[in-house]
């Protein structure tokens, strides 16, 4: 069984739609890697720490043994986004702090500069597996200086996927 099948039940439409969905982070980050961001856009990402593939600081994920909220906004360099993951250097205290996020470990993406947010169910990943939900969809390349803030998260509407579930 793949993360696309369900079981006897066919093909896990949640895990599609919730695939796609990443894309849109993906996409986001690479008009920002590419152009840089405009106006008050910014953007907060939540992801697990515990994830495999996650990449940061020993210190910082001591702080952060679960799960840790990032802002991209106007003090970040080095943002690279690959097909299943994103690099990015932030600023914690004046300190330079590289990380790399795979996609599979994020848990919500927000801009709310235009109150748009998704959130997303994250599974234990199987390292060694072939699956790669994006390898069809092209990743722009570019890079610039840019991002992280600090503040408290301003109200977005969120997308939940439990909106389109029937109900039980």
């Amino acid at each position: 069984m793949t993360d696309y099948t369900d079981g006897s039940n066919g093909l896990n439409y949640e895990r599609l739609v919730e695939n796609s969905l990443r894309l849109v982070v993906r996409e986001a980050l690479c008009i920002a890697q590419k152009d840089g961001l405009s106006g008050e856009t910014h953007f907060y990402i939540a992801f697990d720490t515990r994830m495999p593939g996650v990449v940061m600081d020993d210190d910082l994920r001591s702080k952060h043994p679960d799960g840790i909220t990032i802002v991209i906004q106007h003090q970040y360099a080095d943002l690279a986004v690959e097909d299943e993951q994103f690099s990015i250097t932030l600023f914690f205290g004046g300190k330079p702090s590289a990380m790399t996020v795979p996609f599979a470990a994020v848990t919500s993406f927000n801009d709310p500069s235009v109150g748009f947010g998704l959130q997303f169910e994250v599974d234990e990943v199987d390292p060694d597996s072939d699956l790669n939900p994006f390898a069809d969809v092209p990743v722009g390349s570019a890079g610039l200086e840019h991002d992280d803030a600090d503040g408290e998260v301003a109200s977005a509407e969120v997308l939940s996927l439990d909106s389109f579930r029937k109900p039980s």
